[in-house]
């Protein structure tokens, strides 16, 4: 959430870098007006309570010297009555200032490319080349179905589209990646965590998935209690310390955890409907980082560095791409995706999106820390997926795919298949 102090102060500069974001200056524009009318309202209740409290005393008074207050008994009924008619209205005023501020997406960072879709997104760098192939790669939910390692027919049958079973080496491969990817994270120093898997409204608006999309997710509710699906780790590993003032000491804190990821795709329609690129349910290595606000893009960079870290050791080609200031994701100032190579769709596809929130989802949150002046702060938090799993696993079957169907096992996962190096055709 913006800081509202901060549009007062430069609504012009706030109009120009949101624009790009979906923003309108009306939108701003409606915002100040609301807030203005708000401000003054405080006033205006503020001397009228004022005026109580003097008089009060004074009807005190009265009455201590056998007095006849009741004139100005009745005067005072009146401004009670004022005050709480002009509290009603600042109620009233609160909940569209708020419904228009939860709803703004964050300030893009300066060097972000600006334009309002992924047509001004900017490739950053490569790695690696793709492989060539002598024969005609196939897709990895052809290899997968032939190896009897990935059955979407079932996984249809029992939970309806885009659900999959992972069997025999498939599990294993999955297993074997995201086993890969923990390790790999805390050599980097990350904390593996196992968090909740459902969480509560408070966390989803603390994280801003909510109220801006709640049609992406599944939600239950629990004795009255509505309890969300996590869409992805950065939901409970952000939210560990909301409501928190931490110690200067303590950060940075880096976090990461394996867990499913629930997301109805809403709007996707059409889109990936075959393989495991875009599920409704899958499992996903998440890093977080809650960090000062003047280390936060050196840790943006440390980040994307420790996702691509994991693409180099399976040595899949990828590229770094840098979102434009439309693409990015609603809480980020900035996002690097990083994107694989997929031979059967001869593009790259992303596999990890890494960003930096600055103080946006710790102002929803409420995440602080206490600096070495005493002074409490605002922490900056960064997401990025360490990586999206079943995607790696998409990536593997088509780019280490053989002429017969077999699929060879990247070096660095063969202790974690203990000692497999192939998967055979069938």
């Amino acid at each position: 959430m913006l800081d509202i102090k901060l549009i007062r102060q430069k609504p012009d500069w706030i109009k120009e870098k949101l624009s790009s974001r979906g923003v309108t200056a009306g939108e701003i524009d409606d915002l100040l007006a609301l807030d203005s009318t708000r401000r003054e309202k405080i006033v205006a209740t503020e001397a009228l309570k004022k005026q109580r409290n003097e008089v009060s005393a004074e009807i005190a008074q009265i009455k201590r010297a056998k007095g006849d207050a009741s004139a100005t008994i009745a005067a005072m009924r009146q401004v009670g009555d004022q005050i709480k008619a002009i509290d009603a209205e600042l109620a009233d005023l609160d909940s569209q200032v708020e419904y228009i501020l939860v709803r703004l997406p964050n300030i893009p960072a300066d060097d972000v490319p600006v334009g309002p879709n992924e047509d001004y997104n900017q490739e950053v760098r490569k790695w690696s080349t793709p492989r060539e192939f002598d024969f005609t790669p196939q897709a990895h939910w052809d290899l997968g179905e032939k190896l009897g390692i990935l059955d979407f027919e079932r996984g249809a049958k029992v939970a309806g589209a885009r659900f999959v079973y992972y069997k025999g080496l498939g599990a294993k491969l999955e297993r074997a990646l995201y086993n890969f990817m923990l390790d790999e994270h805390a050599k980097e120093g990350y904390e593996e965590v196992i968090p909740p898997y459902l969480v509560n409204n408070e966390a989803m608006f603390g994280t801003s998935q909510f109220p801006k999309f709640t049609e992406d997710v599944y939600t239950i509710v629990n004795e009255g209690e509505p309890l969300t699906l996590i869409p992805t780790a950065e939901v409970p590993l952000t939210n560990y310390y909301s409501h928190e003032i931490l110690d200067e000491a303590q950060l940075p804190v880096y976090l990461t955890a394996l867990t499913p990821c629930f997301r109805s795709e809403a709007g996707s329609a059409g889109r990936d409907t075959r393989g495991l690129i875009r599920l409704h349910q899958f499992n996903k290595v998440e890093m977080v980082k809650y960090v000062k606000p003047e280390d936060s893009y050196r840790e943006l960079d440390k980040l994307t560095a420790d996702a691509e870290d994991i693409l180099r050791k399976l040595n899949l080609p990828y590229r770094v791409i840098a979102l434009a200031s439309g693409d990015a994701s609603f809480s980020s100032a900035k996002t690097y995706d990083l994107e694989v190579w997929i031979p059967a769709q001869d593009t790259y596809r992303e596999i990890s999106s890494c960003s930096n929130c600055t103080d946006f989802q710790a102002r929803r949150a409420q995440i602080r820390y206490r600096d070495a002046d005493g002074k409490v702060q605002l922490v900056n938090t960064l997401n990025g997926s360490g990586l999206a799993v079943g995607r790696t696993v998409a990536a593997i079957l088509e780019n280490y795919q053989n002429a017969d169907g077999s699929i060879t096992i990247p070096d660095a996962l063969v202790p974690y298949m203990n000692g497999v190096k192939t998967i055979p055709a069938k």
